[in-house]
């Protein structure tokens, strides 16, 4: 923070001691993007012209008294895109190759011959045509794989996913992996449910880097305990952090991580960094980086 500390006053807050920070700031860095604190606070917000989210997703600050403001609210696009791609990669591969058993088979010491899937040539539906949607269509494509692409608009030679399709029940069943990484906005809460479950193929996988809010959970539960899809990764779920007791636990055919996915070794400084240059923009009246449509709820493509 030494760049912006060196242009303008800066004061550290908690969630407790936001709404007395906020008063007669300027600008809001959101750095705990897991916050809920902003629209309590709102309230004290005086002068606040521009609030930085040090996330992709903005979900925590969209609500309606910011969103019919005039402040200016951007995000971090763009620093957890070739992260988030290598773990769904991962992901799919661990389920491809099924790297839990053999690890299972070697504390057993059991040496017991088995085949695996092929990546090259298997279906991925890409629900977010972002920019961590389309770093992780690359990555895919790289290895072989067939991936389309789900968003507001179609096209038939986008030059990331190739086919953008916009409805969602008529794209899943021909997936052999799902993976959703859309923003959490109205639209977008609770896509996935029985009905979306149901469509799919029932060796598929889900994969859900987006938000956990995007699934409703019970339903996602009962698809792979009844067979509808085959497993699922899940490093974002609905409630977060997932209860003790939680039978995401304990179902064979889950991968959990905790929200993790993009936060590779020098992460906390890359989103300093970002709100320092967008900072420097800002204090110059230059056009800031990353600047969020309130309507949307995301910066769009």
């Amino acid at each position: 923070m030494r760049p912006v500390a060196e242009r303008a006053t800066v004061r550290y807050a908690d969630s407790q001691e936001l709404p007395d920070a906020l008063r007669g700031a300027d600008v809001l860095f959101v750095y705990d993007f897991t916050s809920t604190a902003v629209p309590g606070a709102w309230p004290a917000a005086d002068r606040l012209r521009w609030v930085h989210v040090g996330a992709t997703g903005v979900d925590s600050v969209m609500f309606d008294e910011l969103i019919d403001s005039d402040v200016v609210v951007t995000n971090t696009r763009g620093i957890f895109d070739m992260p988030i791609a290598e773990y769904v990669l991962a992901q799919i591969l661990n389920f491809a190759k099924d790297l839990p058993e053999s690890w299972r088979l070697q504390q057993e010491h059991r040496w017991q011959h088995r085949e695996s899937e092929r990546l090259a040539r298997a279906t991925v539906l890409v629900v977010g045509t972002g920019s961590i949607g389309r770093a992780i269509a690359r990555m895919l494509r790289a290895v072989g794989m067939d991936v389309r692409g789900l968003g507001r608009r179609p096209s038939a030679d986008d030059p990331d996913f190739g086919t953008i399709g916009t409805d969602l029940h008529a794209e899943l069943p021909g997936a052999d992996y799902v993976v959703a990484v859309a923003p959490l906005t109205p639209q977008t809460r609770h896509l996935f449910d029985a009905r979306a479950f149901a469509a799919m193929k029932p060796h598929s996988r889900f994969v859900n880097v987006g938000r956990g809010e995007l699934v409703v959970t019970d339903d996602l539960v009962a698809a792979l305990r009844n067979g509808s899809i085959a497993g699922a990764a899940l490093d974002v779920v609905d409630p977060e952090p997932l209860p003790p007791g939680h039978a995401l636990w304990d179902l064979p055919n889950v991968q959990l991580t905790p929200h993790n996915s993009g936060d590779v070794v020098g992460w906390r400084g890359d989103l300093v960094a970002a709100f320092a240059e967008n900072f420097r923009k800002w204090i110059d009246g230059r056009p800031l980086e990353n600047v969020v449509d309130k309507r949307l709820g995301y910066v769009p493509s």
